[in-house]
């Protein structure tokens, strides 16, 4: 359904505040007047009623707090101009019309829709990305959960060894790694360990395929020269909590491995996979992370800068007469900015740019974080213009990295 109307002619603008069970809606005249307030619930039957309300009221345009889900999917459906405002920028915006600062929903839908009156010219309409974008984001979101799950278990498996069985706690690299979670499963406490001899763990590492370099003699003095776990019947008790939290992992990580097929599948159909994976150690799942928090609504992004700053790589400056402060922007897409710095973290170990750029902020005396995201923000100018231009990252055509190649040449 599309809705006809002049656009030289000022129109009422909505506002909806979202929420778990009802949705606010506000209607406000071009003269800034309330024209209607009322509520409905999330139900199918209370969206057809939010539509066919904004719609009898006029409304044409409508602004509202987040960009996906039911009510947006309605609302486009319905014919409706969106506009995204974030939650902490109607936050501010309360001062506008007083300095109590209270939360209501109403309220808020209210100043939702005055602000879409008053401040049309600075927001910028709602730029869907494809759905194939938008099922990756949604799968590669997931995989990240997992993961995130997955090191909390496995810090809480390590803290439980600690105290009743500390030898296996550093025999091999990583608690969760696959041969120490098989290790903890055939050995899951300080009497089974006790079994092993030099020729016996040599005889089980051979048996499960253990393919490490440490030698299986190196191996048992680790864990002779531990500390002693638990014994006993509470020594028992504790393998049985460790077993248990061996399953979890395992199940979790079963999952994650599921989960990354699906990217995989997902990423190979998509028209932007050559854009992220040509770039340098982006690999498949990292890539399709890119991708998904990104996207391939261009229009969203017009220069590279918009991007920086939603990924919270460019920092936020204050200045008030002489002073002045450059500081960590809080307000951005957490997501985004996490996939850009992973990305970017990384890639130093294969570009030499990436490198040069890391190793110079550091010897201005910026951390570890900061540096990354120095080389984020240049990474994201690089590849909004791929993006934008349709065309896979060649390192050959990257100005700043030939300049810099050529210059280690002619050094050598």
């Amino acid at each position: 359904m599309s809705v006809d109307h002049d656009p030289t002619t000022p129109r009422p603008t909505g506002g909806i505040d979202w929420a778990g069970d009802n949705h606010a809606i506000a209607i406000v005249g071009p003269d800034g007047e309330q024209l209607d307030r009322s509520t409905v619930t999330h139900t199918a039957a209370g969206l057809t009623r939010l539509c066919q309300r904004l719609h009898r009221g006029g409304v044409t345009e409508v602004a509202i707090e987040r960009g996906d889900g039911p009510v947006i999917d309605a609302l486009l459906e319905a014919g409706f101009t969106v506009f995204v405002i974030p939650p902490i920028q109607v936050k501010n915006l309360r001062g506008r019309y007083g300095s109590a600062g209270n939360k209501d929903d109403r309220f808020d839908a209210y100043v939702l829709a005055d602000t879409l009156r008053t401040d049309r010219r600075r927001l910028r309409p709602l730029t869907l990305d494809s759905p194939a974008t938008v099922t990756l984001r949604a799968t590669c979101r997931a995989r990240n959960d997992l993961v995130g799950h997955r090191v909390a278990l496995a810090n809480q498996l390590r803290a439980h060894l600690q105290i009743c069985y500390p030898a296996a706690v550093g025999l091999f690299a990583d608690i969760d790694s696959r041969v120490t979670l098989r290790f903890l499963r055939r050995f899951p406490d300080q009497h089974r360990a006790d079994w092993l001899s030099p020729k016996r763990l040599a005889a089980w590492l051979a048996g499960i395929g253990y393919c490490g370099r440490t030698d299986p003699a190196v191996l048992h003095t680790r864990l002779t020269s531990a500390p002693r776990g638990l014994t006993g019947a509470d020594g028992e008790a504790r393998a049985q909590i460790t077993l248990t939290l061996i399953t979890a992992l395992e199940a979790i990580t079963t999952q994650i491995t599921a989960l990354e097929d699906h990217i995989e599948e997902q990423l190979a159909l998509h028209p932007d996979a050559a854009i992220f994976t040509s770039l340098p150690r982006a690999g498949r799942v990292r890539a399709a992370r890119l991708l998904a928090e990104i996207g391939d609504a261009r229009g969203r992004f017009p220069t590279p800068q918009s991007l920086t700053c939603l990924a919270g790589v460019a920092p936020s400056t204050h200045q008030s007469g002489k002073v002045k402060i450059v500081s960590f922007r809080w307000a951005a897409d957490k997501q985004l900015r996490d996939a850009v710095c992973d990305f970017a973290g990384d890639s130093r170990r294969a570009s030499l740019w990436a490198t040069q750029l890391y190793t110079r902020a550091r010897a201005r005396g910026h951390d570890h974080p900061h540096a990354v995201r120095i080389l984020a923000r240049a990474w994201l100018h690089v590849i909004w213009k791929c993006w934008q231009s349709n065309t896979p990252y060649d390192p050959t055509r990257h100005g700043a990295a030939q300049a810099l190649t050529q210059h280690q040449q002619a050094v050598a």
